[in-house]
């Protein structure tokens, strides 16, 4: 399934209210534990973030000095 951040920030806003239920999409999803909550969150928000990039390598120039 794919997230949106507004799917996000509505789990979130039900975390918040301390509501087990919330409209995730077009579907109303209830929730057995905050628990469960938290671990959903985690995994909309890491989908929505997209994959890490990789970190920017530098190379170094070496340049002469004049003499």
């Amino acid at each position: 399934m794919s997230w949106t951040q507004e799917d996000v920030d509505a789990l979130k806003g039900a975390i918040g209210k301390g509501a087990a239920s919330v409209k995730i999409g077009d579907e109303m999803v209830t929730f057995r534990t905050l628990s469960e909550m938290r671990q959903t969150l985690a995994l909309m928000e890491a989908e929505v973030a997209g994959p890490a990039r990789p970190s920017a390598q530098i190379y170094p120039r070496f340049v002469r000095r004049p003499q």
